[in-house]
């Protein structure tokens, strides 16, 4: 009997781990801004491509995961560029941060500094393409990375669904 209840209470927790994030085609950027927007895979491709290279994915130990090749996208501060942010003056834009979040509710985060005000802005891409193969056509469709970084893989995301848009108080 024990065996019995231990298996039904185990299977929902299999099953929920098996089950595969949802690809995204699209994500919406709201919060902190005038307007709110979705931002489709047809409209990244009025921005500027870049070529971003091969990245080697690891941990948060830095321990190697996998290489992603030949890696093309656009910068998130270009996407960001039409958003026009609910801020009295300049000053209090150092106030504002962007949480970029996953079909499964993994989270990332930028300030609009590290975007804005440092060279990790020029590095931090929603990918469009990967080892040959157009967004679209990628089971983890929507990507972004902060190719920068020293440890890759924590804010590697997949499966873009919404930017946040918000600021400290």
């Amino acid at each position: 009997m024990k065996r019995l209840i231990l298996i039904f209470l185990i299977t929902p927790l299999v099953m929920y781990a098996q089950e595969k994030a949802r690809a995204t085609l699209q994500f919406a950027i709201n919060g902190e801004i005038e307007k709110a927007t979705v931002i489709t895979l047809d409209s990244l491709k009025q921005y500027k491509s870049v070529e971003i290279g091969d990245i080697k994915v690891t941990d948060h130990l830095g321990n190697f995961k996998h290489q992603d090749d030949k890696l093309k996208g656009v910068l998130l501060k270009d996407v960001l560029s039409h958003s026009k942010y609910k801020a009295a003056s300049p000053k209090l834009l150092s106030r504002f941060y962007f949480i970029c979040e996953a079909s499964d509710g993994y989270k990332v985060v930028y300030s609009w500094n590290e975007l804005y005000n440092t060279a990790v802005g020029n590095q931090v891409y929603i990918i469009t393409e990967k080892n040959g193969i157009m967004a679209e056509k990628m089971p983890e469709s929507l990507q972004m990375t902060s190719a920068s970084d020293f440890k890759t893989g924590r804010r590697y995301l997949h499966n873009l669904t919404r930017i946040e848009v918000k600021q400290v108080n």
